[in-house]
């Protein structure tokens, strides 16, 4: 029996090439190729996939939002990630619940073979970006004791968020509350932290080991 799975890139050139690669093995089936993290969740809700292989970096719902929706509804398709590179993306992506991570300057091979394990119940992550997750989660937890002792849960939440890049309306709908509610727990960890804005945010929690 074919693997069903989903390939979302929003870079016209490799998502053709991912297509052309998973259809000249015949143990795959692609079911849908898309552009956009809004069009890789559809998907995955309507055709429940047993694989979706994700790129992060997608304008409008980013791949981490998508990981997040995908594990927030408990839906069995499991994610593989394809990544430029690995600046903390890693981490993140296994937090959320990727079950595979293959860098893109890799061998096509890999990818595939990645793709196998993970359908097979194993987990696929390059050594680099193991090495590298491992040093984020231990740099990460330090941060997050800090901050625990002037944030809230959810004030810790909304900056992690924003360290991703998300906008005040994502950080809303994601967490399901007002955009209102979302800027005023921003400015929250503003004051508490002592921070003039978004873009010192930012910085900060890059010095916490989040990006």
């Amino acid at each position: 029996m074919s693997i069903r799975l989903i390939l979302a890139d929003d870079h016209p050139i490799v998502l053709d090439g991912l297509v052309q690669l998973f259809s000249m093995e015949k143990d795959f089936d692609v079911v849908a190729w898309v552009t956009t993290g809004e069009e890789a969740l559809q998907a995955v809700r309507k055709l429940l996939p047993e694989i979706l292989v994700l790129d992060l970096r997608m304008p409008g719902l980013d791949g981490f939002a998508v990981l997040r929706q995908i594990k927030r509804e408990e839906l069995p398709t499991r994610a593989v990630v394809l990544t430029a590179l690995d600046n903390g993306q890693g981490f993140e992506a296994l937090r959320l619940g990727a079950r595979g991570i293959v860098l893109k300057d890799m061998a096509p091979r890999l990818l595939v073979q990645c793709v196998r394990a993970v359908h097979a119940g194993r987990q696929w992550v390059e050594k680099g970006v193991a090495t590298h997750a491992a040093d984020t989660l231990l740099k990460r937890e330090a941060g997050i004791r800090v901050m625990a002792e002037v944030l809230t849960p959810r004030e810790i939440e909304v900056a992690q968020m924003i360290a991703s890049g998300h906008s005040s309306k994502i950080i809303a709908n994601e967490l399901a509350i007002s955009e209102g509610t979302a800027k005023l727990h921003l400015h929250h960890v503003y004051e508490k932290l002592n921070l003039d804005g978004r873009v010192a945010l930012v910085r900060y929690m890059q010095s916490q080991g989040f990006n």
